[in-house]
């Protein structure tokens, strides 16, 4: 069954649940060199780095939890698999990566004017929320199941739903310590990206 999933989506898979394996045996220091720290900080880890330009990226591969990879690896396959096989190896990175460096982006600029202590961000939810919103957009009458509760519904319908859950989580903070904003900021960076590729505006049409 693994080896059926398509290569890029494998690829990923393999290398996140790797990192949550040596994040349990190395601990703060991986955090303190490899999580998205919020510009002009220090990590209150201990260590001497604070932001990175490279954390763009590798704190997309760093997980807070065992639960927080599972989610993120189930929608990975869920959605990553299929989008691989629509868009071809080259487009899906693409769109991977884009999403990850534009959640990042879009934390930044909450972290840079939030009052709060500087905190790490770390996973995959980003990306993984730029596929959401490519699947929507692509098949958008496919049949999707929430996990909590367990509804069906259109991929337009659910991705509509989670857009507008982390909007308002975000604006009113009633759930602390999850990166709404990333998030948003992961599904924007596919919006985008997929206009692009389109000719669509804000793009020029080819």
């Amino acid at each position: 069954m693994f080896h059926s999933i398509p290569p890029i989506t494998r690829a990923l898979l393999v290398v996140n649940v790797s990192m949550f394996v040596v994040e349990m045996f190395v601990g703060d220091a991986v955090i303190a060199n490899l999580a998205l720290w919020p510009i002009g900080t220090l990590s209150l880890t201990g260590g001497s780095h604070g932001f990175q330009p490279w954390q763009i990226i590798t704190y997309s591969f760093l997980h807070g939890s065992a639960l927080h990879l599972f989610f993120n690896m189930f929608a990975l396959y869920m959605f990553g698999g299929e989008l691989e096989q629509l868009f071809g190896q080259k487009r899906y990175l693409n769109l991977y990566f884009v999403s990850v460096i534009t959640a990042a982006i879009a934390q930044l600029v909450v972290s840079g004017v939030a009052v709060a202590d500087p905190y790490p961000t770390v996973g995959a939810s980003g990306g993984v929320f730029g596929l959401l919103l490519a699947y929507g957009m692509y098949f958008p009458h496919r049949m999707v199941m929430l996990i909590f509760p367990p509804i069906p519904m259109q991929a337009r319908y659910f991705v509509i739903l989670y857009g507008a859950l982390e909007l308002y989580l975000g604006v009113t903070g009633t759930q602390e310590g999850v990166a709404h904003f990333a998030h948003l900021g992961g599904m924007l960076g596919a919006w985008l990206l997929i206009q692009n590729w389109r000719g669509r505006p804000p793009f020029r049409r080819r």
